[in-house]
């Protein structure tokens, strides 16, 4: 169970990076305009606030890789944490902007802290 509990702790880790690079560096691009079906001019106006979301991400995938590398129990205990931010950031996410946040962000994160919990 442990080690399905890190797949997925590193696959969400990298969901994580990916939602980075998209809202840091893509956001302005076609995969980024494609992906929230905005226009230039909305995606010219949003890279600011999608930049700071993708940092919080990218924070988000730090904790996460740290945990898996830590030793426990700081690792366990930032798997932990960081999944239930993930969980949080993704609830939050559905309500205020997109339901199908909650299956791209929420779900996973919630998946992958069972299993870490299950593990222990």
């Amino acid at each position: 169970m442990e080690i399905l509990a890190n797949v997925l702790v590193g696959l969400i880790a990298a969901l994580h990076v990916y939602i980075l690079v998209l809202e840091m560096l893509l956001w302005q691009k076609g995969p980024g305009m494609r992906f929230h079906g905005f226009d230039a001019e909305l995606a010219r106006r949003t890279a600011p606030l999608a930049g700071n979301q993708g940092l919080y991400n990218g924070f988000l995938a730090a904790g996460l890789v740290w945990g898996l590398v830590a030793p426990d129990p700081t690792g366990f205990r930032a798997q932990v944490f960081f999944l239930s931010c993930v969980v949080v950031a993704g609830v939050y996410g559905a309500v205020t902007a997109n339901r199908r946040i909650l299956f791209a962000q929420a779900l996973p994160g919630a998946l992958a802290l069972a299993a870490v919990l299950a593990a222990r």
